[in-house]
């Protein structure tokens, strides 16, 4: 019987080749393009205006999509130290890169909602 190639080897290699694919592995998840979104809209947001922009996404989900937008270098994190704590999101240069994309995106649906 023959070896077929995983899934995940697919995706890996796919997106070494192409540059979409390897984008959509970046920005792609469920609730990446809505973060991404959101905080381009308002530059800096605190994580619990975030999370109701956001809804209903969990505190789980929300946590661990900006802790990968920020290790991709999309996002940054300023924690103010603060009790109670106070924490702000904004994009990086690399994440406002991606606004011409994103508006594409949202004229886009926008087409395709009427």
């Amino acid at each position: 019987m023959e070896k077929t190639t995983s899934t995940v080897e697919y995706n890996t290699n796919c997106a070494k080749i192409c540059p979409i694919v390897y984008a959509i592995n970046i920005i792609g998840q469920k609730w990446k393009i809505p973060i991404l979104w959101n905080i381009t809209e308002y530059d800096t947001l605190h994580y619990n205006e975030l999370k109701r922009l956001v809804s209903p996404i969990s505190n789980t989900a929300l946590t661990r999509c900006l802790r990968e937008l920020e290790e991709y270098g999309l996002v940054n994190r300023l924690n103010h130290n603060t009790i109670p704590p106070s924490v702000e999101y904004s994009l990086t240069e690399q994440g406002r890169a991606l606004q011409p994309a994103l508006n594409e995106l949202h004229r886009w649906g926008e087409s395709q909602l009427k």
